[in-house]
């Protein structure tokens, strides 16, 4: 049971929410680009920098320490991904280096008349990747349309292109543009039923909402860990078969073992360690708004209960306010009833001001915002709006309402 969530509590946590541009507070509403840490997080960097700094595999003191952190952060990384073995977790640069890598080794199980399918929402790291894999392979890219209207996926349109030559559905677990969630889980069960593979980009998710890769049942997923309040560190992961099977580029020494075949060349252990210190972060935010949430899984589990009740305040009073300003469009779902289909990620357009000219403005306050596609690219594509853009505003839970009423107070006085 969710019993507090004390916001101020939770930003004393982040030594950069101290900063002050201009006099003013900084307001960082680009969580979407990257989360800012808490200090449990710079340390856990500091401390295996200056302590423990050392590659793998060696028969002394700090290597074996590294040998140890690693593996009790694959185990930390499979509680926060719902999966029971760490052995399926790899780490790697970030999710496009390690998209690219599964895409090239996918493709060497594809064949001339196989397809894959995108959709047109995703960032284009959930997309490209796919559609130079296909090509190299001789297999054909079909794209999954969405509702202009309200930026959600078009179920329909997917269904309609899913056949038995499918080999791969790429989709994201959210927008990182206008902040729709996908269904994911039924769209895993639509692939399954063709016999096609499901690989999520939970990147813009993960700060948001739990990722329950057993419940969801898709074959690869991945995530950053700079996104959720960690350092600059990308995750994979993957059922057995397919992480076991699949023909993986790798030097000749390297292990053909789980989880070290994915990961190719020394690591960047301290983010690794700061990644684990990230999601001790949550789960000890999770214990603290319901006690009685003892295992990490659980206590991580409780931490996602509270953030998304909190964000979902902030975004319904977010939302409700750029709705007064006569030339504001916001693009996405704007329904109340419907704010457990989005997470707290708007997008909007100005009749006379291009994103550009808004962002620095905001920007002059103290008020971080971005402007452009953000990668977005199939999905600002569609809409019209190359090549200004957008304006995007993405909360985190570390964000305060007296921080909306900053930015709304700001855009009222646009000139």
């Amino acid at each position: 049971m969710n019993q507090r969530f004390d916001v101020d509590e939770v930003r004393a946590r982040f030594p950069a929410l101290s900063r002050e541009i201009n006099g003013k507070p900084a307001v960082y509403m680009d969580g979407p680009a990257g989360s800012q840490v808490p200090l449990r997080v710079v340390e856990a960097v500091s401390a295996y920098l200056t302590r423990s700094n050392a590659n793998c595999g060696g028969a002394f003191a700090t290597s074996r320490e590294t040998d140890d952190l690693l593996r009790e952060a694959h185990r930390s990384v499979a509680d926060f991904l719902g999966s029971p073995d760490g052995d399926l977790v790899a780490f790697g640069p970030n999710m496009t280096t390690l998209t690219l890598a599964l895409s090239r080794a996918l493709a060497r199980t594809w064949k001339p008349g196989d397809e894959v399918l995108v959709t047109r929402m995703e960032h284009d790291a959930n997309y490209t990747p796919w559609v130079q894999a296909a090509s190299d392979a001789g297999a054909t890219v079909r794209e999954v349309d969405f509702h202009v209207e309200d930026c959600t996926l078009d179920i329909q349109d997917l269904r309609s292109k899913l056949n038995d030559r499918t080999k791969l559905v790429a989709v994201g677990a959210a927008s990182n543009a206008v902040g729709t969630i996908n269904p994911v889980k039924k769209i895993v069960e639509l692939a399954h039923e063709t016999g096609a593979l499901v690989f999520v980009d939970a990147v813009h998710y993960a700060p948001h909402g739990p990722i329950d890769v057993e419940a969801w049942g898709c074959d690869f997923l991945t995530c950053s860990a700079y996104k959720f309040f960690g350092p600059h560190v990308g995750i994979l992961w993957g059922k057995r078969s397919p992480m076991t099977e699949l023909p993986v580029y790798k030097l000749r020494p390297a292990s053909d073992e789980l989880p070290e075949r994915w990961m190719t060349g020394t690591q960047n252990h301290e983010g690794i360690a700061g990644t684990m210190a990230a999601i001790d972060y949550l789960a000890d935010l999770g214990r603290s708004c319901t006690p009685d949430a003892t295992d990490r899984r659980s206590a991580l589990l409780a931490a996602y209960s509270s953030i998304e009740a909190y964000e979902r305040g902030l975004a319904a009073r977010m939302l409700e306010a750029l709705g007064s300003l006569e030339e504001v469009r916001i693009w996405g779902i704007t329904d109340p009833d419907r704010f457990d289909e989005r997470v707290p990620t708007v997008a909007i357009t100005h009749a006379r001001r291009t994103p550009e000219e808004i962002a620095s403005n905001l920007g002059e306050q103290g008020i971080f915002v971005w402007h452009g596609n953000y990668y977005a690219l199939p999905l600002t594509e569609a809409l019209g709006v190359e090549p200004e853009g957008m304006v995007r505003i993405g909360l985190l839970h570390y964000n305060a309402a007296n921080e909306i009423d900053r930015l709304i107070d700001a855009l009222s006085r646009l000139s």
